[in-house]
Order: C-alpha cells, then structure tokens, then sequence
C-alpha cells in the first residue's frame, strides 16, 4: 500500500510516515482542524529504488568524501538523475494520483512535503534538510513526490549523514501531500514562553502564507497572552512591508508588496487571538508539553499546519518576549517553508538555543568544510553546520560561534561555554541564511542572532565574567568543582574559585591533532603523542595546583575519529554512542592507552600529585581491574595515586560495590550519558528531547543507591555532567550525601550559593 491517509495516522507510525506526518496524523485524531491529506509512505520509496534496481549505484555514488565539495556536488547530481529518471511504477503511480483526485474532487492546489523517518539514523535530525513544495497540481505531482525523495541525496544531507558517520542505505523518507490553505493570515504559536517557559502565549502573525513569517523576509506582529487570565498583555503592530501569496495565474507562491492601507494594520482580532489561544492550549495538553505551532486563516477559519515540542525552554535562560522570532529561527516545511529573507539593522533574524553566554559583534564566517577554518580571524564569528574538536583553535579566535546543528551537551556548546565565548546552537540554518562577511550580533543568553553591531561595552569579557562578582566564596563541606573540556579554559576556570576540577576531558587534546592517534603516532611518533597529553594536562594543572584535577582517559565516539586524517580505518556504526568508545577502546587498543597512562606517570614524576585518573564508561569490577593492571604496567601505584571510574551506565551503577572491592577511589556520574541508557533517549535526538531528563525517577534512584554503596565502602562520588548545574539536581545530590559537585564554568558560583543553602537547612533540619 503506498498511501496511507493521515486520518489513519499516529505517532507511532513515525518509522512508515516519519515525524511530520506523525505529527499531523496526531493533530487530526485529536479533532484539531488540520488541512486533509496523505502520506506517500517511506516504505514506496524504498520499494521503488530496489524495485528498480537502483538503489546499490545510488549508494555508492553518494559514497564519497563529503569533504570534497566536486565530488559532493557530482554524487548528489547522480542520485538525483537517478532517481528523476527511473519511472514511478504504474500501480503506484495511479496510487498516488487517485488519492489526489479524492481531495477537492482532484482540483486542489496541495503542498509536498518531505516527512522523513529518525528510528534508522537515531543522531539524525533532517529538519530543513529535504524539499517542501507549495501549490502543486495533478500535473506536476508525481514529478515533485520524486523531487522530494531526490532531496534526501542533496549536498547538504550527504555532508550531514557522513558527518554523523551514518550508512546513506539506512535512511527512508515518505512525502506528505496535503491540502493547501491559501491563507489571508498566517504565522507562528508558541504555547509557553520559547525560553523561559513561562506560561504566555507568544503568538506571530503576517498577511498571506507564513513563510515570510519563518524566513524572516517581513518583521510580524506580535502579541502576548497572558495564559492565567486570558488576556493580550502586550501587542506589537510591525510595518509588514512584503507577504508571500498564491499567483492567480500560474499558481505559483510568489512575493508582493502588502498595500500600504494594510502594511501597519493589526493583523489578527481579539477574537482571532482567543481562537488561537483555545487551539493552543487544546494541543499542549494532547501533546502533555509545550508546543510551537504552525497555523493559518483562510475564510475565517483557523488551520493548524504543524506542532513541534518547544526545545529551547530552560531553567535560566532570560529572553524578552518581544525579541520571540518564529520556529527557532528554522525555516520549517510546508507552507512555512523558508527563503532568504533579510531583516532591518537591529533585528532578529535568526533563532537558536543560547548555549553559551555573552553578546559578541563580528563579521560571520560561513564555514562549510575544515579547509575554510584558516579563514577565521580574531573577532570573526563562526558560522557552521556543527563544530568539531579540531575547531578548536578557530573557536580560541572567534568572537562568537553559531551552528546549525546540536544541543546543551554538543562539542560547540561545552567549548564556547568554558572559552567564555557566547554560541547559539541549533539555528538550523544559519550556513544558508547567513552571509560570509555579514555583520551580526549574537546573544548567547536569549539565542538570538540579529543584524548590525552592539557597542563594545556590552561584550563581554570572557576571564573577567567568570571571575566571581562576590569576593568571599562560601563555605561548604561538601566540594565545588568545575569541568574543563580543553586546555585553553584553564585559567578562567580557576578563576571561579573552584575547589578543583572534577572533570578534565582528554579527548579535546587528541582531536585536535587533527590526526588518528594511530596516524598522529605513525607519523611523529610515541614521544610526540604523549608529550601532546602532557603539555595539555600541565596546563590545566598549574592552574589549579595544588586543588585536585581529575583526567578522564579517551573517550570519543568513532564517528569523532572518522573525521579525523586516518579516519578511514576507523569502524562505522551504526550508532557511535553505544560502540567502540570509553574503556572499551582503551582496552581494545592498549597501545594507545600505555601511552596515555606514561602521560599520567611522567606528571607524577614531574611533581604533579594533585593529578586523579578517571576511567569513561566502565561496566563492572572487570573493566576496573584490567584499567587497574594497565595503571601498573606503566609504573602508577593505585595504592599511592587517585583514581576512579565514571558511572555513565545502568550497569555501572548496579555494580560500584564490586568496583569499589577492586581498589577505586572515586566514582563520578556522568549524567549525559546515564540519563539517556537509562531512558534509551538519544540525548542528540530533537525527536525525543522532550523525554530526556536528568531528574527522572529511575536516574536519582540510581545515583542516590550508587551514592549510599560508595559511602558504605569508604568510596568519594561526585557528578560532572550537565545536570551537577541544575539547583534541583544539586538538591537532591547534597541531600543523598555527594563528595563534590562538578559544574559547568559559568555555573560555580550559583552551585556553591545553592549547596550552602541546602546544607544549612539540613543543619537545622537535624536540631529541630
């Protein structure tokens, strides 16, 4: 069966229709007013490319070095010959047009739009990467349902699966066909406060179809309502100067100038508010979480086009709602599908997550392959898909970073935050939207990314806001530490006041390299390698000595060394997070790991004791013994020397007591990566980012039982993933009795307020 209605569809069909489908399927079920239409299922287009026999040459011709841009651009002009050549077999051809003819007896203008699948590619998010196409009649449907399949080999979607180290044959796509809604109206819903998730509605609007609204090529109206009491608390009419509409002759979307009676007059009626207020509020509780919603208004009447979890809401994140730009500033599919749109000076022109804070100024430089990173100069502002470790020295030069692509826990965001240089992360389209050599200004508290430069005394000054604004540091028993992912972040690090540092990553140190171990060896040889280790590690020492730094030893998924030179000869699979990482591969190649721990002794024998070694995502006794062996063969005395374990699995937790009978001195929740083996949620996957949660009931009661065993043997704890910055894990950690707290830079000072403040109410709790 080729087509499936999306009257027949739900969120778990998410693996036949993927999560655009999905998603209106669930709309339609909850007798929300959704446009009518089917899906052209994911499995159609895998049958049609094996059926045709096209699907081996197809994968090898996008089997190329994404790096290359011709053979990128030859590999994505083949595949998508390929497929515009190969016919639709006629059965499903008749399928597909029959089911067309059934929507407004087959004269309807719809919208093709790609839905893609996520269960085969788990890191992979496809949001802005495959085709859209609006007012598409019988004629031209068929050809345009392959154009959308086509695009699942587009240069960018190449680069991207090759980038997360994911096989091009495990993708499948399907294809929504839905009615168009030639709207008078249209914009953007946000249910709660996009980034601090308070309750107000935050509702855009613009005269014709929304994606003016998405692309930012016309500045909405924009209102807020209160969700407690109902009311419009504030409306903003903006001089809406274009509109995108529907051409009455040849039907296609074109822009035109709104008439001047209409350019600064209110878009939406208090009765068209409180309309959209009900719908709003009708999907957040269907969908049990905050939404952002796609809708217009045609005829009067109200048409809910998408709705997607709000991703961006923190904890402490601070935005103005006037400053609220549209969908996380991505241009979304469907009548929402984006252009290029420029904004005023002074304007937001794009929206991300802000992930690491502080107002930065600069010419934006688009940075599309690592041969393009000699380019950054001091003050530019990085522009790319996604940063990786051998970005680092162009980050160290950036005034600011801006990616496409990740979260809180992504390389672009850990960096940013400990160089003290403010990021927006998950714009979605900043590489096309922006241009090399613009002039933008980011804030990495609010995630917005705006035209023009701000002053310079609202910069920020990267050591010196780190540096605690209350001189006395309080007291308490239990240890405030601070995580450092590179070397470069030492010193405003220790400017916090940290009692130590509870997490040192090696891996930042090795990639950067930007070679294999294996080749980086190979080439310059074992002294080489581990003289890299050493200067890195010493660096971070001296500052803190004599305050304890913990070293976790090589952890980096294959998919960080395929990008590597020598990357080649690193295994692909299928999904990194779960492989060939950790203690596994230090174990698997101990000849790598020997030279890591000759790092580790020749620290100790240049005077370094404040040095703790830390092993990444060990299992159970097994794992700490063998890591324990390795410690002696390279000349370090467990007995006389700090070391320890991550608790980063289920296993690992349900295990310390036998871990701690082996000899460790310490065990550290990483957070990340227990939260999501614990909830099997992808931590990177913005499918499922609204179930992942460090304060679930099954991860506490995990780290309260590791916690009460390692006190039971004598064993420290602490935590040094993101969630040691979040008050109420902080809470619930000091309550069970934690060693120390390792926070993120920008958060020690709050975490030492926030452990003060709960030991001394346990204090009084305990005479009372």
């Amino acid at each position: 069966m080729a087509v499936l209605w999306l009257d027949d569809v739900r969120s778990d069909d998410l693996e036949t229709v993927g999560g655009k489908a999905a998603s209106l399927g669930e709309l339609t079920a909850a007798g929300l007013p959704v446009p009518p239409g089917f899906v052209v299922t994911a499995g159609t287009y895998r049958t049609f490319i094996e059926e045709a026999g096209i699907d081996e040459e197809l994968f090898e011709a996008v089997d190329v070095d994404s790096e290359d841009s011709k053979a990128l651009a030859r590999a994505h002009e083949r595949a998508h010959e390929l497929i515009m050549e190969t016919p639709i077999p006629d059965a499903v051809a008749e399928e597909i047009l029959t089911a067309y003819r059934s929507i407004d007896d087959g004269e309807a203008f719809v919208a093709v739009r790609s839905s893609a699948t996520a269960e085969d590619l788990p890191d992979a998010s496809f949001a802005g990467q495959q085709e859209t196409f609006l007012n598409v009649r019988e004629d031209d449907l068929l050809r345009r349902v392959k154009e959308c399949w086509a695009s699942l080999f587009s240069q960018r979607a190449i680069y991207y699966r090759n980038q997360k180290g994911f096989d091009h044959d495990k993708v499948d796509i399907a294809v929504v066909v839905q009615r168009m809604v030639d709207a008078e109206k249209s914009g953007v819903m946000f249910t709660s406060h996009p980034s601090t998730g308070e309750p107000r509605i935050i509702i855009e609007a613009a005269w014709g179809l929304g994606e003016a609204v998405v692309s930012g090529a016309v500045s909405p109206d924009n209102y807020v309502v209160n969700r407690a009491t109902q009311r419009t608390e504030d409306v903003t009419v903006a001089d809406k100067k274009l509109m995108h509409v529907k051409d009455a002759e040849t039907g296609e979307t074109v822009e035109r100038e709104v008439p001047d009676s209409r350019r600064e007059e209110r878009v939406l009626s208090d009765e068209e508010i409180a309309r959209l207020v009900d719908l709003g509020e009708e999907v957040e509780t269907h969908y049990g979480q905050p939404q952002d919603v796609e809708w217009a208004v045609y005829d009067g009447e109200v048409y809910m086009l998408q709705s997607r979890p709000i991703t961006t809401i923190s904890d402490t994140a601070v935005s103005n709602v006037e400053n609220v730009s549209g969908s996380n500033g991505s241009a979304a599919d469907g009548e929402m599908a984006g252009g290029n749109g420029q904004a005023g000076v002074g304007e937001v022109v794009l929206r991300g997550l802000g992930a690491s804070p502080g107002i930065a100024s600069g010419p934006a430089r688009v940075v599309t392959k690592l041969d393009h990173l000699d380019q950054v100069a001091e003050g530019d502002i990085i522009v790319t898909e996604m940063t990786m470790p051998d970005m680092v020295p162009a980050m160290k030069r950036a005034a600011g970073i801006v990616t496409d692509e990740g979260g809180m826990t992504s390389h672009a965001a850990i960096v940013s935050r400990e160089l003290g240089v403010p990021a927006v992360v998950g714009c979605g389209s900043a590489t096309r939207e922006l241009e090399d050599g613009q002039q933008i200004t980011i804030d990495g508290d609010k995630g917005t990314i705006r035209e023009g430069v701000e002053s310079k005394e609202k910069q920020r000054q990267p050591v010196e806001d780190a540096r605690p604004k209350t001189p006395v540091k309080p007291m308490t028993a239990t240890e405030v530490k601070v995580n450092v992912s590179i070397p470069e972040a030492a010193e405003r690090a220790a400017a916090t006041g940290a009692d130590g540092v509870g997490l040192l990553r090696i891996e930042h140190m090795v990639l950067s390299l930007g070679k294999t171990p294996e080749r980086f060896i190979e080439d310059n040889g074992e002294r080489a390698y581990v003289d890299e280790i050493i200067e890195g590690v010493r660096t971070v020492a001296d500052e803190f000595y004599p305050r304890p730094v913990r070293v976790r030893t090589l952890d980096a998924p294959s998919d960080e060394f395929r990008q590597l030179q020598g990357g080649e000869d690193v295994p692909r699979e299928h999904n990194p997070m779960l492989g060939y990482r950790g203690i596994r591969r230090s174990l698997g190649n101990p000849s790598v790991f020997k030279l890591e721990l000759e790092a580790f002794r020749r620290l100790y024998d240049m005077g370094y004791d404040n040095l703790e070694v830390m092993f990444p995502l060990v299992n159970d006794a097994e794992d700490v013994i063998r890591a324990r062996k390795h410690m002696k063969d390279a000349g370090i005395d467990p007995e006389k020397r700090e070391w320890g374990v991550m608790i980063e699995t289920p296993a690992s937790a349900l295990q310390v007591g036998t871990m701690a009978e082996a000899g460790i001195d310490f065990a550290s929740f990483g957070t990340n990566d227990l939260t999501q083996y614990t909830l099997a949620v992808d931590r990177n996957n913005e499918n499922v980012a609204s179930v992942y949660d460090e304060l679930h009931p099954a991860v506490l009661e995990l780290v309260g039982s590791t916690i009460e065993t390692c006190r039971e043997h004598g064993v420290k704890t602490s935590i040094c993933g993101q969630a040691g910055s979040k008050p109420k894990m902080v809470q619930y950690l000091v309550e069970s009795g934690v060693s120390s707290i390792s926070a993120n830079i920008d958060a020690v000072r709050d975490v030492q307020h926030e452990v003060k403040r709960v030991e001394q109410r346990l204090l009084l709790d305990s005479v009372r």
